[in-house]
């Protein structure tokens, strides 16, 4: 194997400490073909489906990579901005702003950037250009707050696959939920509030969370315990008692069980006994994607209203939102720990440790 290295090893070169966050992914533009290269690699991932190998190919490439890229092109082209895919637009906006908040709070020289599991900014890309910056210490930061082998742990087999190729490794930390994380909990509570102070309050609050097959639970998967934990305390901080709010599981896949309920069904169900309005949140979602403009702002909105539903609302992702944004400042320098501290003298520090090793005799 040919390992990767920025540059030769410099003595004294001065390190920094960089935070990687990273997200799902998105197709480069709402066309057929941009979508079936981001899907045949979305799902290639054996995390994401977990069928034999033989099998899976013979359906993903004779059937879904045939039929699926024209319709899911249609549904983008329904929530594409001017600036491009909502998810891409608010991740790299969530990355920017967390640059200026972790200066002011730790003083750190702390380079944060984000990648896409899928599609780009690749992993790989990302992670090389970090190390030719200088970070030899980098906090991986999936977006997701509950744990799931499909996506978590997805992002971290990435992860190491691509640092597996450097010569020069730098050291990885890692936050693997934030599903109960006190600001978390509390941005998502704010942001039904203020919504409600604007628009009045639903009949009924749906939590939904993206699915996953019901069969990962029982093979030890943690997901769906912590997708109730957010739930419960997201009720709880919004003081709701158990008949004004539902936790549900959307975007199922395929033939199989899921977790129960779905959305789509249970927004159904509630039209058909005559309730006047329902909201929905999906709080495991750091941005706004095609599973929540499209999926949830419009097909399930009109799956409750065709049922005989009054009236829809759809509470909007943490996205950009300060509050979001400071919590997630937190989290990082929680978990970044002794990484965060300040160094004033790193330069003088990196060129006394380079004179040093020039006397002892190095060569550079």
């Amino acid at each position: 194997m040919k390992y990767w290295a920025p540059l030769p090893y410099s003595h004294g070169t001065s390190a920094r400490t960089g935070v990687l966050l990273i997200n799902l992914g998105t197709p480069d533009e709402p066309t057929k073909g941009a979508l079936r290269r981001y899907l045949k690699q979305f799902l290639s991932d054996p995390r994401v489906v977990e069928i034999p190998r033989a099998v899976w190919w013979l359906i993903l490439n004779g059937i879904i990579l045939n039929t699926r890229p024209a319709k899911s092109a249609a549904k983008y082209a329904q929530i594409w901005r001017q600036d491009g895919s909502p998810l891409k637009v608010f991740t790299e906006r969530q990355s920017k702003l967390l640059q200026g908040y972790l200066g002011d709070k730790t003083g750190a020289d702390i380079l944060v950037r984000y990648a896409m599991s899928y599609g780009s900014p690749a992993i790989d890309d990302v992670l090389k250009e970090m190390a030719s910056a200088g970070c030899d210490k980098i906090l991986v930061v999936p977006l997701y707050p509950q744990y799931s082998g499909a996506t978590t742990a997805s992002v971290m087999d990435a992860v190491y696959a691509s640092v597996a190729r450097f010569r020069n490794q730098p050291a990885l930390r890692s936050i693997k939920h934030y599903h109960d994380h006190p600001g978390y909990i509390a941005a998502l509570a704010q942001s039904v509030r203020q919504y409600w102070q604007q628009n009045g309050k639903p009949d009924k609050l749906l939590m939904s969370f993206h699915g996953v097959p019901r069969r990962t639970l029982d093979l030890g998967d943690p997901y769906h315990c912590e997708c109730m934990k957010t739930g419960r305390l997201l009720a709880e901080a919004l003081q709701l008692n158990p008949n004004q709010y539902q936790i549900t599981f959307q975007s199922r896949f395929g033939k199989a069980e899921w977790l129960k309920p779905y959305t789509a069904a249970t927004a159904a169900e509630l039209g058909k006994a005559g309730t006047g309005r329902i909201d929905v949140v999906c709080p495991g979602f750091a941005s706004d994607c095609l599973e929540t403009l499209e999926e949830i702002q419009m097909e399930v909105k009109a799956d409750f209203l065709n049922a005989g539903g009054k009236d829809f609302h759809y509470i909007p992702c943490l996205n950009d939102r300060e509050d979001w944004i400071h919590a997630l400042a937190d989290l990082v320098i929680d978990n970044l720990g002794s990484w965060a501290a300040p160094q004033p003298n790193a330069k003088a520090e990196a060129e006394q440790s380079r004179l040093r090793a020039m006397a002892a005799g190095a060569k550079q």
